[in-house]
C-alpha cells in the first residue's frame, strides 16, 4: 500500500487508517487476510482477489466478479472473488 502512504504500517493499524481516510473497500490479493484481520465493527470492507498474479492480463477476467461484489458488499465484510 505504498501509494496510499501506508507502507510499513502494521496490519492491525492500516484498517483503522483506511477508515479514517474514508475508504469503504480495500481490494487485496493477500489470501491470508481473512485469518489476520477481524472486521467486526469495521466500516471498511475487504475484497480478496484470487488471481494467478497481479498482472493486468490475469486480473481483467476477475473484474466482472469484483464489480458484482461491490454492488452488494456490506460494511465490515470480507468477500473472495476469482
Amino acid at each position: 500500500m505504498p501509494r496510499a502512504g501506508l507502507a510499513g504500517t502494521p496490519n492491525g493499524e492500516w484498517l483503522a487508517l483506511a477508515e479514517r481516510a474514508g475508504w469503504q473497500v480495500l481490494l487485496t490479493m493477500d489470501r491470508a487476510m481473512p485469518y489476520q484481520q477481524n472486521l467486526s465493527g469495521r466500516a471498511v470492507s475487504i475484497i480478496v482477489i484470487r488471481s494467478k498474479s497481479n498482472r493486468l492480463q490475469d486480473l481483467l477476467p476477475v473484474v466482472p466478479a469484483i464489480l458484482t461484489a461491490l454492488k452488494s458488499l456490506k460494511k465490515g465484510r470480507l468477500v473472495r472473488v476469482g
